[in-house]
């Protein structure tokens, strides 16, 4: 008989080593994956008043003096007026997106269920029909 000549063969990286870095490997996708969710979180932004209003609307309309503010009763959106134009705020996600329109626009909006109906282009409807306390718009 001949002898064998296959002789047992040694893994290339014992078994321990390998499972211990596949460990370390598998923590680290963990940690990642629960970065990644975090970072999906919103932060909460406070409701609105009159003065975070004008500010966050003299950030996007520098040029342009607010007349007056009218607030949304749950402080999710506000309209200013500034002369011939309407300036609307209103909270998108964990941020304050603003548009502009015409001031007669804004003036003849329908105002159906305690709801001012903006009609504003590439804004939901939902984002743009705001909850106006106390809107009595002057037709100057």
């Amino acid at each position: 008989m001949a002898p064998d000549s296959r002789a047992p063969e040694e893994p290339a990286i014992p078994i321990t080593a390998f499972l211990s870095q596949l460990a370390v490997s598998g923590v680290a996708v963990l940690v990642i994956v629960a970065l990644a969710a975090a970072a999906r979180l919103s932060r909460s932004t406070p409701p609105l008043n009159e003065a975070a209003a004008r500010a966050l609307l003299a950030d996007d309309y520098p040029d342009a003096p607010i007349d007056r503010v009218w607030l949304a009763g749950d402080g999710d959106a506000a309209l200013a007026r500034s002369g011939a134009r309407a300036l609307y705020l209103f909270r998108l996600g964990d941020a304050w997106v603003a548009r502009d329109l015409a001031w007669t626009e804004a003036a003849a909006a329908p105002v159906c269920d305690g709801r001012l109906h903006l009609s504003l282009s590439g804004v939901s409807p939902r984002l743009a029909r705001p909850a106006l306390a106390g809107w009595a718009p002057e037709t100057m």
